[in-house]
């Protein structure tokens, strides 16, 4: 009687192992899929580098991390600013006189630097991006400007009262009424004089400034910040910037549209 009840207390121990090895391969979880979108930061500081159709600026983006698809920050750049009909030249003059002529762009009466400020926002408008991987979002701006004009310089050359017929003399000199027949004389024209000669005649003429574009980010949700972006931005300013001297064949406005590559690199930060 006890041998058989060993028999069958064996049997059961048997079937219990079976039975709890058979659930264990049944009921095994699956491994954990690790989604590497990458950490939540709350900051962010990006450098920016901007080429546009007539000009460049560089600048930084000072932004709040709102979701994972939206953030808005503050702007901030300096660049300058050129009239689409300026073209540099040089006359070489260097064997009649001592110095060597630079170049300069004729018939130019301000040089423009620009400074822009405001707010803006970027949105992702792709799926999320995995780790490394690249994403597309649309992002722009849009606040006040200043454009600081200063007046641009020639050296125009003169003959010497009193001299030789052949006697000449350099003379740097700004555009004005009184001059403007040497200053728009090409044959009166030396070269470009230096361009801090005089920082003290500046002027401001305040403006708005906006922009919209289309960017590429490269590993979107990392801590790196790196993206290429394309678009267009325009400037309009409460008068015309008379970058050209005004004739009867060229006149001077006060906006400007330009298409724009930017290179934005930086950080973020909880």
């Amino acid at each position: 009687m006890m041998n058989t009840f060993f028999k069958y207390a064996i049997c059961l121990f048997f079937i219990a192992v079976s039975l709890e090895a058979t659930a264990q391969k049944t009921f095994q979880p699956k491994a954990t899929q690790i989604d590497w979108k990458g950490i939540v930061y709350r900051k962010e500081m990006a450098y920016e580098a901007r080429i546009h159709t007539n000009g460049g600026l560089i600048g930084i983006n000072i932004g709040k991390i709102k979701t994972y698809y939206k953030t808005n920050y503050y702007h901030l750049s300096i660049g300058y600013l050129k009239d689409p009909r300026e073209k540099r030249q040089n006359r070489n003059l260097s064997f009649k006189f001592p110095d060597r002529s630079k170049s300069f762009a004729y018939g130019k009466r301000n040089s423009v630097i620009n400074i822009r400020g405001g707010i803006g926002s970027k949105r992702f408008i792709s799926e999320k991006a995995k780790r490394k991987g690249i994403a597309i979002g649309y992002d722009y701006n849009i606040g006040p400007s200043l454009a600081l004009l200063k007046p641009y310089q020639l050296e125009l050359i003169y003959e010497v009262e009193g001299g030789s017929p052949n006697d000449r003399e350099i003379r740097v000199e700004t555009y004005s009424d009184d001059n403007a027949d040497t200053y728009l004389n090409y044959n009166d024209i030396f070269g470009g004089a230096g361009y801090w000669n005089n920082v003290g005649e500046i002027s401001i003429v305040p403006g708005v400034h906006g922009k919209l574009g289309l960017f590429f980010s490269m590993g979107a949700f990392d801590k790196t910040v790196k993206a290429l972006e394309v678009g267009v931005m325009g400037d309009i300013y409460i008068k015309k910037l008379p970058i050209m001297v005004a004739t009867e064949t060229v006149s001077n406005k006060p906006y400007f549209f330009n298409f724009y590559v930017k290179f934005l690199f930086g950080k973020r930060s909880n």
